[in-house]
C-alpha cells in the first residue's frame, strides 16, 4: 500500500461521508440535504486535543422547521452498523426550531478525550414534521453525520484483506486491527486470468478501528475456488490499494 504524501487532502467518497435514513435525502456539494434541510459539514474529524466542533443547519424551505439532534456511539460488529445511546457527546441545543431561510449552529463537545484509539459517533438530525392536514401524510426525515475523534497518541488504520468463500457466495473481507478508521472506494478484484469481478459496496464506506466489514462479490461465470488468488485495487484514506488477496473457506 502506498502512503499518501504528507499534507495531501483526502479524496471524497461516493456518500460524501454521510448516510441518511428516510425519504428525499441526497448529498450535493459537500452538504447533507434532506428536502429543504441542509447540514454542514458532512463529516466531522476532531484531531488530537480537540474536544469541540460545530454543525451548521440551514432551513432552505418556505416554512419554519424543528430538528432534534442526538449523539450515538457508533461501532461495527460483523459488518453491521451498531448505534447506541451515548452521553459522551454533549449537544447544544439538542432541539432547534429554524425559521424559513434561517441558520442554526449546533455545538458538539466531547466529555472525555479518546484513549488509545479513535472514538466514533453518529450525530442524528431528525426533522420533526408539523401536524398533517386531513388526507395528507408527513414524512420524518433523518440525516446522519459521522464524527471521528482521535486520541492523543497517533492513530492509524491497519488493514488486512482476504476473499471468503461462503457456501458458493464470495465476499471481500476487510479487517482493521489498527486504531483509526479507513475509508474505501472504487474497489475492484481481478482474477489470475484477467477477469474483473464486481464488488457490491456495504452500507458504509468506512471500516472502523477494531472492526471487520465485507463486500459481496459478483462471480457470475467465474466460480470462486478456495486457494485461488485475486488482485485487489482501489483507494483508501491511507493510500492506494494494490495487492494480492487469497481466497479462504468460510470459518
Amino acid at each position: 500500500m502506498q502512503k499518501r504524501p504528507a499534507g495531501a487532502a483526502r479524496s471524497g467518497v461516493a456518500t460524501a461521508g454521510a448516510f441518511a435514513a428516510g425519504l428525499g435525502v441526497l448529498l450535493t456539494g459537500g452538504a447533507a440535504k434532506a428536502q429543504s434541510l441542509t447540514v454542514l459539514p458532512v463529516n466531522i474529524e476532531m484531531p488530537s486535543g480537540q474536544l469541540a466542533s460545530t454543525l451548521t443547519v440551514l432551513n432552505q424551505g418556505t416554512a419554519e422547521t424543528s430538528v432534534q439532534v442526538r449523539a450515538l456511539a457508533w461501532s461495527q460488529v460483523n459488518g453491521v452498523e451498531q448505534l447506541k445511546p451515548s452521553d459522551e457527546v454533549q449537544i447544544s441545543p439538542p432541539i432547534v426550531t429554524i425559521a424559513a431561510g434561517g441558520t442554526q449552529v449546533v455545538r458538539l463537545v466531547l466529555r472525555h478525550a479518546p484513549q488509545g484509539h479513535e472514538d466514533t459517533f453518529r450525530i442524528l438530525l431528525d426533522q420533526v414534521p408539523p401536524p398533517a392536514s386531513p388526507g395528507t401524510v408527513r414524512v420524518a426525515l433523518r440525516l446522519s453525520i459521522p464524527v471521528f475523534a482521535e486520541p492523543e497518541t497517533r492513530a492509524l488504520p491497519h488493514m488486512q484483506f482476504h476473499v471468503e468463500n461462503d457456501a458458493g457466495q464470495a465476499y471481500l473481507v476487510a479487517t482493521n486491527d489498527g486504531t483509526r478508521h479507513d475509508t474505501f472506494r472504487d474497489l475492484t478484484l481481478t482474477t489470475s486470468t484477467g477477469t474483473a469481478l464486481k464488488t457490491v459496496a456495504s452500507a458504509s464506506p468506512y471500516v472502523l478501528a477494531g472492526a471487520t466489514d465485507r463486500w459481496r462479490i459478483g462471480t457470475e461465470g467465474h466460480p470462486v475456488t478456495t486457494g485461488e488468488t485475486f488482485h485487489l485495487a482501489g483507494h483508501a484514506d491511507i493510500g492506494t490499494l494494490d495487492q494480492s488477496v487469497a481466497v479462504v473457506a468460510h470459518p
